[in-house]
């Protein structure tokens, strides 16, 4: 695979290292199959020079474009998912929307005069749900 066709296909996974000038390790200075470009590779050598070659946690993360609190939680993230964890988590929601159209419905019918926190303990009385206050007062913006 070139190495234009492989930055494409990074590219439109949206697994291209967003930082990847700042990747000075040496395995990565040579080019050919290590990349650094390639935001999963890099994390996964990020954690081999720590945890094989006996790098510190900074020195690794600092060569492979991350600060310390990035390789934590990369490190972390490969612990409890394996590969699977390099990736980026799925952008947007990771759970279920507590907020029905009746909750809804009950909450843009209460007068404007109740406040959220208020509002918000109707709706656990109601409906069993609970809410924060300021989700109540964005679904009571017009």
């Amino acid at each position: 695979m070139s190495y234009a066709t492989r930055l494409k296909a990074l590219q439109s996974a949206g697994l291209v290292h967003p930082n990847a000038e700042m990747v000075t390790a040496p395995l990565f200075r040579a080019g050919g199959f290590f990349l650094a470009q390639d935001k999963v590779q890099v994390k996964y050598e990020m954690l081999r020079a720590h945890g094989i070659e006996g790098h510190s946690v900074s020195e690794a993360a600092a060569g492979h474009g991350y600060s310390r609190s990035a390789f934590y939680l990369v490190k972390a993230s490969f612990a409890q998912a394996g590969m699977v964890g390099l990736l980026d988590g799925r952008p947007g929601r990771h759970g279920p929307v507590k907020v029905t159209e009746d909750i809804m419905a009950f909450i843009r019918a209460t007068p404007s005069g109740v406040s959220g926190a208020t509002l918000a303990g109707e709706v656990e009385r109601a409906f069993g749900v609970l809410l924060h206050r300021r989700t109540v007062e964005r679904i009571r913006r017009p």
